[in-house]
């Protein structure tokens, strides 16, 4: 069936149909066969990015070593480690022993955490296996075991001969490690093919290329790299008519990319497009998560920020400053910025996921720190940090005072993330008040809130009295409060009830004042999440990661293998987070330009020259051309750190105009493609799928939607809150401003591996699953988009073949070969034939949305040649 229409990713990148196409599930009858044909396509196709056997995902290790490896050590080892008398047969402390398990077999089954031992265990409800025995885990250390074996248990130990123990870091020999050597300007290498090169950037390609006696492959055509460049700048698919205006470019292909490069860099989709990568980055979500999912009405305010400083090309130094101190600057430091952008950007140490049931204080503010330094260091560093927090790190030069000496810069900052009422640590109403104010307004709503304060406490008081009063009159007459009799207007009273009287008088004109004041209060201020100062001091060393468990204070400060030479210190009277935010992003710094260039790469390549774009430690992967990343880096801080003049640099390029052809002899030396001989195949991420299929309806809305659908939902616990249903409004925006709320997550991003919202995600996972396919054949939104495609089509022409080449064209960019056209109008005849019972118009919409969805459903339009 549709096996036979939709040709294998591995093989034919062609879209074709055949006659025996099944009919569309836009008829009952014959929606089994389409089901399978579709499930049956997606099944056969291959991952683009399957990472070799025995990786471990760099952001499951960071999870490990931050959530589960102190639970373990602190829970488990007493009982199951070596050294000791170890219980049951089991062995906690490697990674073999939790794989073996023990005397009653397996503890853990990966993925699958109601099935685990360890998970029945430690949630005590099995009566007959209790672990520990004596008392039960708190709940999130439960959480995070549960979490850990959903994940398939990600666990880098080995065994040791012996515990490990913390030595004295040499943090000279550290400095050797290639990515703490700040990278210099390289000469352009010489190459034997000195025609191929366009730029600087193909001499350092071809020459990695030589030397391994590769060849790269032909160029890409034209139709290719207009779609090509759409969907990377501005993550939308080109229209007809921008498609023919690239074909008749009468210039080179060089200059023709050059010039659609430069329109497309000055479009606002392009901060949409680019914002949405680093909020990927940024743990961007409109929720809290975890066991209290309560929501962040103002976090939107990041989001649109985030996309304004991409489309205004902000220097990306100058990005990374306001985030982590932009309440500590002003115009000088940040020219351009307003003071609601520099307050605003702060919200970037705010967006995290909190422990909102935690009531230790002590405990709440470390697992927040620890979360604040995890983010800013692997964002901007690439570097995992939070690992040195319960001992030393165990591969990089990270000890565990340098972790607490970032740690003192977050505890002395106060983050405010806006939940308001409820217990624990949620902070009642505490956000930043946003936007260029007058004063004399200011005073005024301060004002306003005082007298509003003051009568409602008088209205308070006085209502309490006169319960009171109440009361006592109803003892005195021998009657119940509910029977006293209620003073009719003029009717003569003495002793309590004529004061009942006055009071309820009072208490009415008390009730209108509060109403006239609310009505008439002043306009409220933006607000947004952020941080502010807090209370300036060091940090005391957590034992073993435990805030119960403190050692010395650690002076604040920054990581010792990374030395910046006139970096002023930090002031006594001041968190450090602007000194942190001019150290991450001096020049001396080897790691911050390098990690954004290669950030930019990946997304540009679908791989970055460093492919662990998270980690550039030793449990990294070194880069595949260290020579260019270096130059690109030096270039980039140059060249005003600008993101725009560096995706202009590499789009420019002859490597990033290659097609995608086949070829054995490379494909046999370099299989996955390192040196950049060919065009890797990319998978459409889940907001261009979903963009595509609106822009090929006809309905996509190109305006930015205007805040966030989650302020008419206001401040709730979202888990509790029944709010199944929101959000109309926003449906035919583009993805980037659907609400993303932790743990709910729309469909339509979800089921195409959109980055978990909760972990810092550079590089997000790509799979091939049958959920991929039920969607498309099933979910209204599809169903409803590709019925618009119909009725877009036969509103467009008479004629059957023109149609064919516009569904073409509005999927993949490209008109309907000869046999694909034939195949077409045979599937066509096939479904009307089968709604004879139907009238006319019905069997053409039918027909024409079960094309529609056959080719939105197949390989070609979810990938990217």
């Amino acid at each position: 069936m549709l096996n036979h229409t939709l040709q294998s990713l591995s093989s034919v990148p062609k879209f074709n149909f055949l006659k025996d196409w099944p009919i569309s599930p836009h008829t009952p009858a014959v929606e089994s066969s389409l089901r399978t044909g579709i499930l049956l396509v997606f099944i056969s196709t291959i991952s683009v990015s399957a990472a070799p056997a025995g990786q471990l995902d760099p952001a499951h290790v960071s999870f490990f070593e931050k959530r589960v490896r102190p639970v373990l050590v602190n829970r488990c080892y007493e009982c199951h480690s070596a050294g000791k008398k170890i219980k049951g047969g089991l062995r906690l402390d490697h990674r073999e022993g939790v794989v073996l398990g023990g005397d009653s077999g397996p503890v853990i089954v990966p993925g699958n955490p109601e099935k685990s031992l360890l998970i029945t265990a430690i949630r005590h409800t099995d009566d007959d296996l209790k672990m520990p025995k004596k008392e039960k885990l708190p709940e999130q250390e439960i959480a995070a075991l549960t979490r850990w074996v959903t994940l398939g248990a990600p666990d880098p130990r080995v065994e040791e001969s012996e515990p490990f123990k913390a030595a004295e870091i040499d943090y000279e020999e550290g400095r050797k490690f290639w990515s703490f050597i700040p990278p210099v300007k390289r000469n352009a290498p010489a190459v034997k093919d000195s025609s191929w090169p366009l730029t600087g950037i193909d001499r350092f390609i071809l020459a990695a290329m030589e030397d391994k006696g590769l060849d790269p492959v032909a160029d890409a055509d034209r139709r290719t790299l207009v779609r090509r460049l759409y969907f990377d700048l501005i993550g939308l698919p080109p229209t007809v008519e921008q498609i023919n205006a690239f074909l008749n470019d009468e210039g080179s292909i060089p200059g023709a990319v050059a010039r659609l490069v430069d329109q497309l860099l000055t479009s606002p989709h392009f901060g949409e497009r680019w914002g949405r990568h680093w909020l990927d980055v940024a743990r961007f979500s409109e929720s809290n998560g975890m066991e209290r999912n309560f929501t962040y009405p103002h976090a939107w305010r990041y989001r649109d920020y985030v996309i304004a400083s991409f489309n205004k090309d902000k220097p990306y130094n100058q990005f990374i400053r306001e985030q982590l101190a932009g309440d500590l600057l002003d115009e000088t430091s940040t020219p351009g910025s307003t003071r609601e952008e520099r307050l605003t950007a702060t919200g970037f140490l705010a967006l995290g996921p909190k422990i909102l049931n935690e009531r230790d204080k002590q405990v709440f503010q470390m697992e927040m720190v620890d979360e604040q330094i995890d983010a800013s260091t692997r964002a901007v560093l690439g570097l995992t940090v939070s690992c040195a927090r319960c001992h030393d790190h165990k591969f990089d030069p990270i000890g565990t005072k340098d972790y607490y000496a970032l740690a003192g810069i977050f505890t002395s900052t106060r983050t405010l993330y806006g939940t308001k009422g409820g217990g624990g640590n949620r902070q009642p109403a505490q956000l930043l008040a946003v936007g260029d104010e007058d004063p004399t307004q200011a005073a005024a709503r301060e004002n306003h809130q005082k007298t509003l304060k003051t009568v409602q406490g008088k209205l308070t008081k006085t209502t309490k009295q006169y319960q009171n009063l109440k009361k006592q009159s109803a003892r005195n007459k021998g009657k119940k409060p509910g029977n006293t009799k209620k003073n009719s207007p003029g009717e003569n009273t003495t002793g309590p009830e004529k004061r009942m009287a006055e009071m309820r008088s009072q208490m009415e004109k008390m009730k209108k004042e509060v109403a006239r004041l609310r009505k008439s209060a002043p306009p409220a201020p933006d607000f947004a999440m952020g941080v502010t100062e807090g209370t300036a001091a060091d940090c005391r060393i957590c034992l073993r990661g435990d805030p119960k468990k403190r050692g010395p204070a650690v002076e604040r400060g920054f990581l010792n293998v990374i030395a910046a030479s006139n970096q002023p210190p930090i002031n006594d009277e001041s968190s450090g987070r602007r000194e942190l935010a001019e150290w991450m992003i001096a020049r001396e710094n080897p790691l911050a330009a390098r990690v954004m260039v290669n950030r930019i790469w990946h997304h540009l390549f679908g791989a970055g020259l460093v492919r662990t774009v998270d980690n550039f430690g030793k449990m990294g992967e070194a880069p595949s051309n260290p020579a260019l990343l270096d130059q690109l880096a030096v270039n980039f801080m140059e060249n005003g750190w600008s993101v725009k003049k560096l995706i202009r640099e590499i789009t420019s390029s002859r490597v990033y105009q290659l097609s995608g052809n086949h070829h054995e002899k490379n494909y046999q030396v370099d299989p996955e493609n390192r040196l950049c001989w060919q065009r890797s195949r990319r998978r459409l991420g889940a907001e261009a799928i979903r963009d595509a299929i609106l822009q090929a309806s006809g309905q996509l809305e190109t305006s930015p939607f205007p805040g966030s659908v989650l302020q008419k939902l206001g401040n709730v616990n979202y888990g509790l809150s029944n709010a199944t249903s929101f959000g109309k409004e926003v449906a035919r925006h583009r993805s980037i401003y659907l609400p993303i709320i932790r743990n709910a997550l729309p469909e339509a991003l979800r089921v195409f591996d959109f980055a978990e919202p909760s972990l810092i995600v550079g590089r997000r996972q790509i799979t091939t699953v049958a959920t991929q396919a039920l969607y498309l054949l099933n979910d209204p939104f599809v169903l409803e988009q590709t019925d618009a495609i119909a009725r877009r089509l036969i509103e467009f022409s008479t004629e059957e073949a023109e149609r064919i080449d516009l569904a073409y064209t509005l999927t993949f960019g490209r008109p309907a070969t000869t046999l694909e056209r034939e195949r077409s109008l045979a599937l066509l005849q096939d479904i009307s034939a089968g709604l004879s019972t139907a009238n006319d118009e019905d069997r053409q919409r039918v027909a024409w949305a079960t094309l529609a969805q056959g080719l939105i459903a197949s390989a070609e339009f979810r990938y990217l040649n």
